[in-house]
Formats: C-alpha cells, sequence, structure tokens
C-alpha cells in the first residue's frame, strides 16, 4: 500500500474547483491531489509552499503563475491545466522553456459569454440596474414620458471588436433584435461569418465612429491593451453604448471614466476591469451610467463543471504524457 501511495503523481490545486471536476481527479486514481479548500484566492505563500515538488497544477485565472512559483515547484513539475480560457495569467515563455505543458479551457464558455454579453448591454442601454433602484427607494412616482428611457437595439448598428467564436456568438444572438447593420473589426476579416451576418470589415476609427453599440470581446495582447482610450471615445458616438466582456486592460479606465462623466459617450457596461475584484472605492462605481459586473461571463453551473472537467482531463493527459483534450501550442 505505502508504495502505490509513492507512485502516485502529486498534484496541487489552487482551489475548490467543482464537483464535475473534482470527481474526475478523485475517480482517476493516478494523483495525490492536494488542494487550496476554499473559494477565496489562495495567498501567495500558500501557493509557493503547496507548488513544491508537485507534478501536476490545476489554477485559475486570477492565480499568477510567474518565475517565483515556477522556481517553488521545482523540476519536477510537468502540466499546469488553467480553468480558464485566457492565460495572461501565465508566463507562458518561461513555462515553455522549462517544457511544461499547459492545458486551457476555451470553446466550452462561449455560449454562456455571449448571452451575458446580451444581457449586460440590455441591461446597460435600457437603464436596468439604476430603474431597480428607482423602484426600491421611491423615485417611482408616476409615469413620465422620459423617465428611465434608454437605447434600443432596432434598427441600429452594433460594432464588435474580436468577431471569433464569442463575437460571432454575440451576434447571431444580436441579429433577431433587427440590428441593421453589423461592423467588425480585428487582425484579420473573417469573410464565413461576416457573409452570414452580413457583417463588414472596417478600421477601429470606422467602428468607433459609426456604432451605436460597441461590444469588446477580443483577446488581450500587446496591440489591444488600453487600445479603448481616449482618443477611442472621443470617435464615438454621444448616444452610443460601450460593452466590454474580453479583458479588462483592452480599457483604459481613466479615459472610460472621463468619457462617461463628460458625457462623450450614453453609458458602458463592464464585466471585465482592471484589477479584479474593482477596488469600491473606483470613481467608475460612483456612475449611474456605467453598470459593472463581477466578471461572470462564464457563470452557469453546466459551463463551470463542464470547464472543471476538461481542466480535469488536461491535468491527467498532460500526467501521463497523452494528447490533450485542449493543449496550448
Amino acid at each position: 500500500m505505502t508504495s502505490a501511495v509513492q507512485q502516485l503523481m502529486k498534484v496541487f490545486v489552487t482551489r475548490r474547483i467543482p464537483p464535475a471536476g473534482q470527481a474526475v481527479l478523485a475517480q482517476a486514481g493516478v494523483c495525490n491531489i492536494q488542494q487550496w479548500d476554499s473559494e477565496e484566492p489562495i495567498p501567495q505563500a500558500e501557493l509557493l509552499a503547496g507548488v513544491a515538488g508537485k507534478d501536476g497544477l490545476l489554477c485559475l485565472l486570477s492565480d499568477r503563475i510567474d518565475k517565483e512559483v515556477l522556481d517553488a515547484a521545482g523540476p519536477s513539475l510537468k502540466v499546469i491545466s488553467t480553468l480558464s480560457v485566457g492565460y495572461d495569467h501565465l508566463a507562458v515563455d518561461e513555462i515553455k522553456k522549462r517544457g511544461i505543458r499547459v492545458g486551457y479551457t476555451p470553446d466550452i464558455l462561449t455560449d454562456a459569454t455571449a448571452e451575458l454579453t446580451v444581457a449586460l448591454l440590455l441591461a446597460t442601454s435600457r437603464r436596468l440596474p439604476e430603474s431597480v433602484v428607482e423602484v426600491k427607494n421611491g423615485g417611482w412616482t408616476t409615469w413620465k414620458p422620459l423617465w428611465m428611457c434608454g437605447y434600443g437595439l432596432s434598427g441600429s448598428t452594433v460594432g464588435i471588436i474580436g468577431l471569433g467564436r464569442i463575437g460571432q456568438a454575440v451576434a447571431y444572438r444580436l441579429k433577431p433584435f433587427g440590428i441593421k447593420k453589423f461592423l467588425y473589426t480585428g487582425r484579420h476579416p473573417r469573410p464565413e461569418a461576416a457573409v452570414e451576418l452580413k457583417a463588414e470589415f472596417v478600421s477601429l476609427d470606422k467602428l468607433a465612429e459609426e456604432s451605436d453599440f460597441v461590444i469588446v470581446t477580443c483577446s488581450l495582447v500587446p496591440e489591444t491593451q488600453g487600445m479603448c482610450n481616449q482618443d477611442f471615445f472621443c470617435k464615438m458616438k454621444k448616444t452610443s453604448v460601450f460593452i466590454n466582456t474580453s479583458r479588462g486592460a483592452v480599457v483604459n479606465q481613466d479615459d472610460l471614466y472621463e468619457a462617461l462623466v463628460n458625457g462623450q459617450i450614453a453609458a458602458a457596461g463592464l464585466d471585465v476591469t482592471t484589477p479584479e475584484p474593482l477596488p469600491t472605492d473606483n470613481p467608475l462605481l460612483s456612475l449611474k451610467n456605467c453598470v459593472i459586473l463581477p466578471h461572470i461571463g462564464s457563470a452557469t453551473y453546466s459551463t463551470r463543471n463542464t470547464m472543471s472537467v476538461l481542466a480535469a482531463n488536461n491535468l491527467l493527459a498532460g500526467l501521463k504524457g497523452e494528447n490533450m483534450p485542449s493543449e496550448l501550442r
């Protein structure tokens, strides 16, 4: 029995993950699992201690896996599996240099994130959070012709920055609302999706100038970091609504605040911020025309469970030296 236990590969899990993923790891019978058993992020000291001497690491988007963590893990670390689509929290170059394989969880959260994006757009453009507050605090006194008026989708132009999987899924969900025209921009045209959606590939400037709704669903890369800045917001219509469900760092939040306060744009809805969580004294939180959610794009029970299963299977495949279901190349 002792010999068998010693042969089990050692794995560290940085958070309590959804039950479906936990079951996959437990039933595999090939690893000895040590887990930070909490819903809250693991402290750095605990992470450094926990990863030491491990063969595998299962982490989350909020865990920064940098050189310090890799050094603490030592040469035994063979695989890192992140329960996320994004991997900007990983020091990818350093990880690859050490020959460590990386698994991630793309594709699964497309539908959930697209649904949330549409919900956030509607909540922002039709002032739903503000309306709920008015009902609760007695602001609803009588019917008024222009009270709580917002902006409708029918006949509008929607600009999507990043017409990838999520961007396309958002567009398909918005189409039945009677959108007049879709514009999109990105690193390159996507002719097949564009034909079906009747979407036009344009420059970032033209998208800002002509769109009634701007939706950001692109990846965070050096070219997109801080892309939505003062210059960008100044080109948008004063009646336009800005939505970001990609990564917080795509937006210069100081510039967004100024654009909202000065009436350069009508409203903004964010599911992602910098940092996360956003400090409660951040000026954006003081604005009625800014709706901020706590990064819940993938937050459906089925999506999170499916993500955890894929993350677990990526980890197990990497430990066994097999092909991962979703490996970062």
